[in-house]
């Protein structure tokens, strides 16, 4: 049985992926990588990260042509996944995690909220909206910081363009613009030390599992 295609970058390391699934892990989708898959006899795809920047994703219609493929089932979580995902649901794609519930719901509705810059993922990327936002309710939630100081840090995150988006940089500008704030920012930056969580990763994850039981399900079908 062919491996399920995996496209995945930033979100989740590789060596993490492989831990929960066996799979053939493609480069961050872009534009012509799911035409290609068309012309293979791939089963199973899981959408995770993509290009927002540096080259053009897949469309839609790509994912859509690929999508009305017979036995083909696509999922997508985290980033241009859970974007791809609500757009394509009625169409039979499966969203996967709370990224894609919070889209689906009209929550949050902008790409901006998932996009991220990276550069062989380990040495450079920004932090994603989406992520800043999970932080800052956990530590409010957590009583760490005020729902002031929460919706001031996140002021400052949303009005920095996403490719320049990182959390020391934006505690740092948060600082300058709210200095009465200053304790709190602190209290949040020391925080973020060793509690710091991803909602993207959580959600890769997520999908990483729910294809390996999809898989074991197929190969288990295709031997009785």
């Amino acid at each position: 049985m062919l491996k399920p295609v995996i496209f995945l970058g930033p979100t989740l390391s590789t060596e993490k992926a492989k831990e929960i699934l066996d799979a053939d892990y493609r480069s961050p989708a872009k534009k012509g990588d799911f035409l290609q898959l068309i012309q293979s006899n791939v089963k199973i795809v899981g959408l995770i990260d993509g290009y927002f920047l540096q080259d053009y994703p897949p469309t839609p219609i790509e994912v859509y042509n690929l999508l009305r493929k017979k036995n083909v089932v696509i999922y997508g979580s985290s980033s241009l996944g859970a974007l791809r995902a609500v757009e394509l649901k009625k169409f039979g794609m499966i969203g996967i995690g709370k990224i894609f519930e919070l889209f689906l719901r009209g929550v949050v509705d902008s790409d901006d909220e998932v996009a991220v810059t990276f550069t062989e993922y380990s040495r450079y990327k920004s932090d994603a909206l989406i992520d800043i936002r999970y932080n800052l309710f956990l530590a409010k939630k957590n009583n760490i910081i005020d729902i002031n100081t929460k919706k001031n840090i996140l002021k400052i995150a949303k009005k920095t363009y996403f490719p320049y988006r990182r959390y020391n940089d934006i505690i740092d500008e948060t600082k300058k613009t709210f200095p009465a704030l200053k304790k709190q920012i602190e209290y949040f930056e020391e925080y973020l030390i060793k509690n710091k969580k991803s909602l993207k990763e959580i959600d890769a994850i997520k999908l990483l599992i729910r294809i390996r039981e999809a898989a074991s399900a197929l190969e288990t079908n295709n031997n009785t």
